[in-house]
């Protein structure tokens, strides 16, 4: 057989690989790294995080601690409904209590051992939570109460005539 023909065959035996843009190609290759590292995260194989923020929200109707990095990357994260309270339960200091030891166990699993507290919202849960994430063992390096203000608020209904 002749070259040409040996190069025919293999070029016929060979897989055909769709033809990609060189965009596809890139956004295709920037997906691979992205999926192994959220593996990573998933098993904790990362790095240990020291110190981050624990936002506390409490509200008349529930109660929601987030413990995030220093970056604002959410680490652990606890609710009353997902504490396993219902109902008018969930808006109790007790819940809150639960709610903020659940959230502080899991950043501790993870290595946080400082925290600075940001609290929100007016509901009964928000000193017990910050006592919780204190005797769960992480040091509080900060209270700050965010609450948000109206400054006059929005404009208020018509006058009720009886």
């Amino acid at each position: 057989m002749s070259e040409e023909a040996v190069k025919k065959e293999e070029q016929a035996a060979a897989p055909v690989q769709p033809v990609m843009s060189e965009a596809d190609a890139v956004m295709s290759a920037g997906d691979e790294p992205a999926k192994t590292a959220d593996a990573a995260k998933k098993k904790g194989k990362g790095k240990s995080i020291p110190a981050g923020i624990a936002f506390v929200r409490s509200t008349f109707n529930n109660t929601l601690v987030s413990i995030a990095d220093a970056r604002g990357g959410v680490i652990a994260w606890s609710s009353a409904g997902k504490a396993g309270f219902k109902g008018s339960r969930k808006c109790t200091a007790f819940a809150a209590t639960m709610v903020a030891q659940d959230a502080a166990r899991q950043a501790v699993a993870k290595g946080m051992h400082e925290v600075e507290v940001r609290i929100q919202g007016a509901g009964a849960g928000r000193e017990s939570a910050v006592r919780a994430i204190q005797s769960a063992g992480i040091h509080v390096t900060l209270i700050k109460d965010c609450t948000p203000i109206p400054h006059n608020g929005c404009r208020p209904r018509k006058r009720r005539r009886v």
